[in-house]
């Protein structure tokens, strides 16, 4: 009669057996879904193929064992199945090892031939004892599995990964050199135990059986070979551990430097758009220090010229004989000088106008909301709220020129003669709205050619002196421009109205 513990001890031997191949075959898998770390990925897949079909094939003989013990036989096929299921896997052994020759140098490229030679032997062999009849069928092809396939599959792995830990030593961290170098060291030895099959009638069998090594070591075979397993299983589980670890720290390094190139990139964006604001308000400062010197040009030389002109032909009427044509030549030519003079003026103001530079901003606004009517025929009102005070020279000169181009559009493209201007002076905060209610548009669909240096220019000048330029307007609705500018330190300044 059987003995129970013994078949506990031989079930727990079988089940921890194809627990650490079961356990190795999962691990590799994962390990070959991630990028490139222990080995290639398709190197890696026979290794996994093998642990997951080895430790089905030591829990499938567990359950026929059961069958043995309890004097229930299993149908013929189930053994079949295990065989195929322990001949397969050993064959993925070969082929992991036929693999990793293969990519080697021209000595190791050698072994290719007989990696895939034991398998063709193995079914050749097969074959033919199936079509002879052979009544130990099936366990003839357990035994042959075992020597064609498991003993030079182990040692044939064992070099294989003694191979992989070799060309490692210069791609990745030591550690995992041993652990593959360990690993090799128990696929060998789990190769060398798979000689001792189970007893049959053909050599060496007879002689070199599992049942023989019981007797002479105290032990089964499945132990040793157990031990072989968990120990193959637990050194390539630990290379798994230290290359994922390596891969997180050169993620996180990976990481790090795309940071540190993003921040870069960063500084470097602010310090060209701090650069190009710089460039902006030089270029307006330079813009209206040249139409100021232009304007008194204008001012002082050509208009003295046409007042000296001017004088002159008064004169030049009170000298000249009576006569209707000459009279009438002289007072159009009088008309003339005097429209120049005008237009010289105008000229002047629109290039710089005095009040804003000796009034400032509010002063400025006034007068072009007054001289809006008669340049352009729109009629602005202005609307001034709190403590009135003066800015810095940049701001109120953005400031004005903005307003001045919004009321420009407005005459041009609005179709409103109304318009109105509205400046606030808050503690921390200067805003100014210039609105109208004429025909509007979507800002969204403005062609790029109609925007030209209109919005865009004041969108840009604003932004340079670190304003907030805003614009709402919808078709037949209006349109209203938004400029909101931080003054930090508000320096109050009584403004007189001018007059």
């Amino acid at each position: 009669m059987p003995n129970p513990q013994l078949n506990l001890d031989i079930v727990l031997v079988f089940f921890v057996y194809g627990l650490a191949f079961f356990t190795m075959g999962v691990a590799l898998t994962l390990e070959a879904s991630r990028s490139p770390g222990l080995a290639e990925t398709h190197i890696i897949r026979p290794l996994a193929v093998f642990g997951l079909l080895h430790g089905a094939h030591e829990w499938m003989e567990i359950i026929l064992l059961q069958g043995v013990w309890l004097d229930v036989p299993f149908p013929t096929r189930f053994s079949g199945i295990r065989v195929i299921l322990l001949a397969l896997s050993f064959s993925a052994l070969l082929i992991f090892a036929f693999m990793v020759f293969r990519s080697g140098q021209n000595h190791e490229r050698l072994l290719v031939y007989p990696a895939i030679g034991f398998i063709v032997v193995y079914i050749l062999l097969v074959a033919v004892g199936g079509r002879m009849g052979d009544p130990n069928y099936i366990q003839s092809a357990d035994a042959l599995a075992r020597y064609l396939l498991a003993v030079p599959g182990g040692i044939l792995a064992g070099l294989a990964l003694y191979m992989q830990g070799r060309q490692r030593t210069q791609a990745g961290p030591i550690q995992v050199v041993r652990h593959f170098q360990w690993a090799a060291l128990g696929f060998g030895i789990y190769g060398l135990t798979q000689i001792f099959v189970s007893a049959g009638s053909f050599p060496p069998a007879q002689v070199v059986n599992a049942e023989a090594f019981q007797e002479l070591f105290g032990i089964p075979i499945q132990l040793v070979r157990a031990a072989a397993a968990v120990f193959t299983t637990v050194h390539l589980i630990r290379a798994i551990q230290i290359v994922e670890k390596e891969r997180d720290t050169q993620l996180r390094i990976a990481q790090r430097a795309r940071l540190e190139a993003l921040q870069q990139v960063q500084l470097e964006l602010v310090a060209r758009e701090k650069m190009r604001r710089e460039l902006l308000q030089h270029t307006v400062l330079a813009q209206e220090e040249e139409r100021s010197r232009i304007a008194r040009e204008l001012h002082d030389e050509t208009a003295q010229i046409l007042t000296a002109f001017t004088l002159n032909l008064a004169a030049l009427k009170d000298l000249m004989p009576a006569a209707p044509r000459v009279e009438e030549l002289l007072g159009r030519l009088q008309r003339l000088s005097h429209k120049m003079s005008e237009g010289i003026y105008r000229l002047v103001h629109d290039l710089r106008p005095a009040q804003l530079d000796d009034l400032g901003l509010v002063a400025a606004l006034q007068h072009i909301a007054e001289d809006e009517v008669n340049r352009t025929g729109v009629k602005v009102s202005l609307d001034i709220q709190g403590a009135k005070r003066r800015l810095d020279r940049l701001a109120e000169t953005v400031l004005f020129r903005v307003t001045q181009e919004a009321l420009t559009n407005v005459a041009r493209h609005a179709g409103t003669a109304q318009a109105q201007i509205q400046l606030l002076f808050l503690p921390e905060q200067i805003i100014l709205r210039i609105c109208d209610q004429g025909l509007g548009f979507k800002v969204e669909e403005l062609p790029v050619q109609r925007r030209g240096w209109g919005l865009v220019g004041m969108r840009e000048r604003v932004e340079s002196i670190g304003g907030e330029f805003r614009i709402q307007s919808f078709p037949n609705q209006g349109t209203e421009l938004e400029i909101l500018l931080p003054v930090s330190k508000p320096d109050p300044i009584s403004q007189g109205e001018p007059t």
